[in-house]
């Protein structure tokens, strides 16, 4: 028996239809409650538990919008003590896997795999604030999708300009930008300079003075676009498109490898 959810999933608020009704502080308090309860999973459990899946379909909330991760059949269970795992195959749903889960190249799979999934959503929850405008950034601009762009606007110090009149006060900005900061931290490139989940509750409820801006994002969209398959391709909401792009730079590197090795095997 489990805990009904009266609310759903945070999909259906981050749609196109919902996503301007959420007040900021209420987007706030999900992302600060998937944080506690990523830092417990990976942190506070006997066995470190890596879900594998984070995305908008999985988080589910109350009647009071207090939010609970769902759907644990791709997670895996680890020793608290080790930080690298071992993987037989890609888990996760497109536009949400980290990049290490798709090539060793990037790094070792780890629990930070959770926190870029995690970093992901909550750029989603925020462009899907001005879901037109964060769609129409995507395809006026092929070179670069959302978390360059906002990244961008970030360092310019034009980001409040990206949400127009939907700040009403100084309590909403600081949100905003919190939210911003955290969320281009989680999916920075190297799982080494992604923060723990415990580091990055601290992060959400500490001082904005506090965060630093972080590396800008390695991955940006090639100027011709990967084709990939729509079948193995999971879209998950209107705006994962945008997420998507990470998936398909990624899915061409690998290609890339393996072109580089089969070259190799044959001028030996």
């Amino acid at each position: 028996i489990y805990e009904f959810m009266p609310n759903g999933s945070l999909d259906k608020f981050i749609s196109e239809k919902m996503s301007t009704k959420m007040e900021w502080k209420t987007l706030y308090n999900i992302c600060v409650g998937v944080s506690r309860g990523l830092d417990y999973l990976h942190n506070r459990c006997v066995s470190r538990i890596v879900h594998f899946d984070i995305k908008p379909q999985n988080i589910l909330m109350d009647g009071e919008f207090c939010p609970k991760i769902s759907d644990f059949g791709l997670a895996k269970l680890s020793k608290n003590n080790e930080s690298i795992m071992s993987m037989q195959d890609t888990r996760g749903t497109a536009g949400y896997i980290a990049p290490e889960v798709f090539s060793k190249k990037f790094g070792g799979v780890s629990h930070k795999s959770d926190v870029y999934s995690y970093g992901m959503v909550v750029l989603e929850m925020i462009g899907a604030k001005n879901i037109e405008k964060a769609q129409n950034a995507g395809s006026n601009n092929s070179s670069m999708y959302f978390p360059d762009w906002i990244y961008k606007d970030l360092v310019e110090g034009e980001i409040m300009s990206f949400f127009a009149d939907l700040i009403n006060d100084e309590e909403d900005e600081k949100i905003v930008k919190q939210m911003v900061l955290v969320g281009l931290w989680c999916i920075q490139t190297n799982p080494l300079d992604r923060p723990p989940m415990s580091k990055v509750v601290e992060m959400l409820e500490g001082s904005l003075e506090a965060l630093q801006i972080p590396p800008e994002p390695l991955l940006c969209l090639p100027a011709i676009t990967v084709q990939t398959n729509g079948d193995e391709i999971q879209e998950t909401s209107s705006f994962s498109k945008l997420s998507q792009d990470t998936s398909n730079y990624i899915e061409k590197e690998v290609q890339d490898d393996i072109e580089v090795n089969q070259d190799s095997l044959r001028s030996s």
